[in-house]
């Protein structure tokens, strides 16, 4: 799901004259072609380096294939997950991946195994964004290119089946209805999943857009690695 979480910012910089490139770890065989096409809907080029879920560690062969994204796609930016969410988070691997990826980052930089990745030079190291962070420092105004987030989320229909099955469990019949109004009379997982999802999304965007005293209707929320370098004062 993540590439639709901040598939606003990859729209945007694709809308822009830019490419956006996302490389997924970890996916289900059958959640795959749902990826795929919500990619499509983005804009984005995509590719999956066939990480298996219980088995993400740090080993060298696994660095390689972070490494051999990196440079290959050649990148001015990297999003990726935010290292203080990942240790929080119980999604399984998160926590090993999030070393892994800012390793890979780095060693992709550097003299590693140049002699076994024949054409592809050391990559220095991007701008990194972490998407979804604990505590923000910048957002990105996604107003225009909200419809096609929410037409990427739409097509992810393991990921909403797993959501509306949860969120029934989860929340009493009257606080889903509050949140949903007419969740009763939804059939399906995948529609329950929906439903939830929208109000959420709207929601979260909306707080990092307008509802903190922001300048946009509906805003991505990002933290920068590092500190912005400017030659001066923005407004």
């Amino acid at each position: 799901m993540e590439v639709v979480e901040c598939g606003g910012a990859l729209a945007k910089n694709l809308n822009n004259g830019g490419q956006s490139y996302a490389s997924i770890m970890l996916s289900s065989e059958k959640s795959r072609p749902q990826i795929k096409q919500a990619a499509e809907v983005l804009g984005v080029n995509i590719s999956f380096t066939d990480f298996e879920y219980g088995h993400v560690d740090l080993s060298i062969e696994s660095k390689k294939k972070i490494v051999k994204v990196v440079r290959e796609v050649k990148p001015d930016i990297i999003i990726t997950q935010d290292p203080e969410h990942s240790f929080h988070d119980l999604d399984p691997d998160r926590r090993q991946a999030m070393i892994l990826i800012l390793e890979g980052i780095a060693l992709a930089s550097r003299d590693f195994h140049l002699d076994e990745e024949t054409g592809l030079e050391p990559h220095p190291i991007p701008t990194i964004y972490y998407m979804t962070p604990h505590h923000p420092n910048t957002v990105v105004n996604i107003s225009d290119v909200w419809n096609k987030k929410d037409e990427a989320m739409k097509v992810l229909e393991s990921q909403l089946e797993f959501s509306g099955n949860h969120f029934e469990r989860a929340l009493n019949p009257n606080d889903l209805e509050v949140l949903c109004p007419g969740f009763s009379e939804l059939t399906s997982d995948y529609e329950k999943g929906r439903a939830v999802h929208r109000t959420l999304d709207k929601a979260v965007h909306v707080y990092h857009g307008l509802a903190t005293h922001g300048h946009f209707a509906l805003a991505e929320a990002y933290r920068r690695e590092g500190n912005f370098h400017l030659e001066e004062l923005i407004v």
